[in-house]
């Protein structure tokens, strides 16, 4: 076994550490039902021995009967225990498995998710934690039967008859060489498999979120086309695999019923020159039924193991990825926060290793209470400069101050408490409005969601729906329009009640009755709070403190609106082109 084979092995052993009784218990009830399994033939061996049943009582042969059928319901008990308590077993450790990823993947940044697709995500909570459940459960028992089972029979054989015994041990050594040459061929396939289900998972969410989109170009053709070439590469991928499995399960078919023939023509000649008795034959072929079972046990056990190693391989590579924002082992956290933002000399790419700065050494400064607005044309990096300030990325250089202290030292979780931010695609949960707004603040009161949708001006709508508060938006918040849900965002945020706000364009694609509504809002909000607006709207830009104009990545003017337009430089032109 390879070191990395040995690290992945002890990472998911490490699953079963909690549930150490319930495995106990089904390991134990699984040497149970070995034992039952391997004492049947000894017991017909004995009784069918001609002296023995020459000699035997009437009420022995009924009591040799009874036990063996005492063995028998036993058999059924512990089975039932095994095949009970065995998957819950498998169960819990899924459920702690898709625990375990699913917090870890609410610590990785912003940039896995831009380089990962949701689809894949998905097939990895969902059909590879399942798939590892199944080998949670059915290996370690499968492995522990199976050994007991061989072992045993074996030693009964051997106490039988040890020239029948060695007769019987012929094909093994082929049957694990069979196993061996197929053990990476069906590894590879099932990975290649696990890849195109986790891209038919992906078109297929892309494909039901854009269904508007879809329909709205009559793209319904392009989409089926799009869908049929990831399920043709699913189907081959599987095609390959049930080759090998063809292969794989027809060799061991031919070697386990090869087997009966050698048990079978040898046994008849151990009994032709006298060196076997009848019932001890009759017990090797006992034994054969019972040997076979864990073989073809353990043949079923190496293509599930190699479904299972491939599907922890996919969990175990989203568990090593670090997440790029982390706090410092000094991090601090911020008691009283006045709202005081400097930048200074900020530099900032998305992907490293690209020659294209998304921003350079910008500086910029947002005094405590005001209102600061960013403008630029689309890509100028407004967005991007917004996304630093909470840390959702990191800047290469330069710094990013919050009163004075510099975002790094500071705790990521305490300083997105202090930061509220209400974007243009806004995302509402498939739930009720109640939970949509309250998730700016779960423990908030009656009185006080009530208080946050006045002042978001979303009350009033929300009385008139027949469940009111309890009315469920659809996924993505599908049933309101535009305007309905920035205020309930909107909302969001009063119940949050942070000292420093950032409003990226959310008011570029409302109607003029909803921006004004959300003016409203925001201007209610931004009131004593440190506020960066991102805006192409004239009327959130003329209202704003002061402004800063952006262009390729760099700050190129800065000023209030009028001192801007005076000045007869790019702000103007913008001015002029409608673009504010």
């Amino acid at each position: 076994m390879t070191p990395d084979n040995q690290h992945m092995l002890k990472r998911f052993a490490a699953y079963y550490r909690p549930h150490r009784s319930l495995f106990a218990l089904d390991l134990i009830t699984a040497a149970l039902r070995a034992l039952f399994i391997i004492a049947i033939p000894y017991l017909v061996v004995r009784m069918l021995n001609k002296e023995q049943l020459a000699q035997a009582t009437l009420a022995e042969i009924w009591t040799t009967i009874g036990i063996i059928g005492a063995l028998i319901l036993l058999m059924a008990l512990a089975e039932f225990i095994n095949v009970k308590w065995g998957h819950i077993l498998g169960t819990r450790i899924e459920t702690d498995m898709r625990s375990d990823l699913f917090r870890h993947l609410q610590k990785l940044s912003f940039r896995y998710f831009d380089n990962t697709k949701t689809g894949h995500i998905m097939s990895r909570i969902s059909n590879d934690l399942f798939t590892i459940s199944e080998l949670a459960h059915h290996g370690p028992e499968d492995l522990f039967i199976s050994g007991c089972l061989l072992i045993g029979s074996f030693v009964f054989m051997f106490i039988i008859n040890w020239e029948m015994a060695l007769i019987v041990l012929v094909p093994m050594p082929i049957l694990l060489l069979w196993g061996n040459v197929f053990r990476v061929r069906l590894r590879r396939t099932f990975r290649e498999v696990r890849v195109r289900v986790a891209d038919i998972n992906s078109n297929v969410e892309n494909a039901i979120q854009g269904i508007r989109e879809v329909q709205s170009y009559a793209k319904e053709t392009y989409a089926v086309d799009r869908f049929d070439d990831v399920n043709n590469e699913f189907l081959t991928a599987k095609s390959d695999m049930y080759h090998h499995m063809a292969g794989f399960h027809s060799g061991m078919m031919f070697f386990l019923e090869f087997c009966s023939v050698l048990i079978i023509g040898g046994g008849m000649l151990l009994v032709y020159v006298g060196r076997l008795e009848l019932p001890a034959l009759v017990g090797f072929l006992m034994y054969q039924r019972y040997m076979f079972q864990p073989i073809r046990r353990l043949t079923m056990f190496m293509e599930q193991y190699q479904q299972g190693a491939t599907a922890f391989e996919r969990f175990a590579k989203i568990m090593d990825e670090e997440p790029e924002i982390a706090d410092r082992p000094d991090a601090r956290q911020l008691e009283t926060v006045k709202g005081d933002i400097r930048f200074t000399g900020v530099t900032f790419k998305y992907d490293p290793a690209s020659p294209t700065w998304v921003l350079q050494d910008v500086s910029l400064h947002v005094p405590p209470g005001k209102t600061v607005a960013l403008v630029g044309e689309s890509g100028a990096g407004k967005s991007s400069l917004a996304a630093l300030i909470p840390r959702f990325y990191e800047a290469q250089g330069g710094a990013i101050e919050i009163d004075g202290h510099n975002i790094m030292d500071l705790q990521v979780r305490d300083l997105r408490r202090h930061v509220g931010i209400v974007q243009q695609n806004v995302f509402l949960f498939d739930t009720t409005i109640r939970e949509n707004i309250m998730f700016g603040r779960p423990d908030a009161t009656e009185d006080e969601l009530h208080a946050a949708a006045r002042s978001a001006h979303i009350y009033t709508f929300i009385r008139s729906l027949p469940d009111g508060f309890d009315t469920l938006v659809g996924e993505r918040g599908v049933k309101l329009s535009g305007g309905q849900k920035q205020r309930i965002s909107i909302a969001r945020l009063f119940l949050k009640d942070p000292p420093v706000l950032i409003f990226d364009e959310a008011t570029s694609s409302l109607d003029s009755e909803s921006e004004e509504l959300i003016q409203q809002s925001m201007e209610t909000l931004c009131r004593g709070r440190s506020t960066l607006v991102i805006a192409h709207r004239l009327s959130t830009v003329r209202n704003a403190d002061y402004t800063y104009v952006l262009r390729n990545g760099r700050i190129v003017e800065h000023g209030a609106h009028a001192e801007l337009v005076e000045a007869g430089g790019y702000y103007r032109d913008l001015y002029n082109r409608n673009i504010l």
